[in-house]
């Protein structure tokens, strides 16, 4: 399971519908990942690599090793 390491972002479920006109035809069970990607990471001045969510990246909750 994908998880972020930060602010421990994890899978959402979330309905799909399916509609024929206004009627709808299914409801489908479905599972949302959120953007999680492997980066060099500096904590407590070590180097790491760990899984880091979009989000956490735009607001700079991590310093990454470049």
């Amino acid at each position: 399971m994908s998880k972020c390491e930060v602010c421990g972002k994890t899978n959402n479920s979330a309905r799909k519908y399916s509609y024929r006109g206004t009627q709808v035809t299914k409801k489908v069970l479905r599972v949302q990942k959120p953007n999680v990607k492997k980066f060099k990471v500096i904590e407590n001045g070590a180097i790491k690599r760990v899984y880091v969510c979009s989000r956490c990246l735009r607001s700079e909750r991590v310093v990454r090793a470049i």
